[in-house]
């Protein structure tokens, strides 16, 4: 597999995303985090879950094209015995999605603000204190941290992200 084309970088691209289908065994999260961790490749984002099959989980790391080159970064998990298949995904060619919870200090008097932009980015408000809301958007990447710029007026008192999940885009078919 080879890496990335110098156009990733030039068109915004700054991370590889790399699909890995593992054995749903103890420690294998520590083995993968540990490769990573004695190469120095540095990871950007790292979602974990079962796939339809309970003998496998699905691994999507995203590593910043920066501290990693690809072709390496596959050859290492792939010595590792629990991985059982590696798939590299150009992000062009990848639908991505991240999940983020944000509660924010807001007042009776400018929640109205925060509902509207949440219902922009089709987003819901998952609960209301007296002071303060907890908001959840899912879609892209991207699209999250323009969210995440327009609450700058705001008082964040926590946000969490889950890290990208990814799937190769699907062709298009004529007729």
């Amino acid at each position: 597999m080879s890496a990335l084309p110098a156009k990733h970088e030039a068109e915004g691209f700054r991370h590889h995303i790399l699909s890995v289908l593992v054995e749903n065994k103890a420690g294998v999260l520590a083995r993968v985090a540990g490769l990573f961790s004695r190469r120095g490749f540095n990871i950007f984002s790292l979602a974990v879950a079962p796939t339809d099959d309970e003998r496998f989980s699905r691994l999507t790391i995203v590593v910043d094209v920066e501290s990693a080159p690809l072709e390496q970064v596959i050859q290492q998990l792939d010595k590792l015995v629990n991985v059982v298949s590696i798939s590299q995904l150009a992000p062009e060619a990848a639908v991505e999605r991240e999940l983020m919870l944000a509660t924010i200090v807001v007042d009776a008097h400018r929640r109205g603000e925060i509902i509207e932009l949440v219902g922009v980015f089709r987003g819901e408000v998952v609960n209301v204190g007296p002071d303060r809301m907890t908001v959840m958007l899912a879609g892209n990447p991207d699209t999250l941290d323009d969210f995440e710029r327009l609450l700058g007026g705001y008082t964040i008192v926590e946000l969490q992200r889950t890290g990208r999940v990814a799937l190769p885009k699907l062709g298009r078919s004529g007729g």
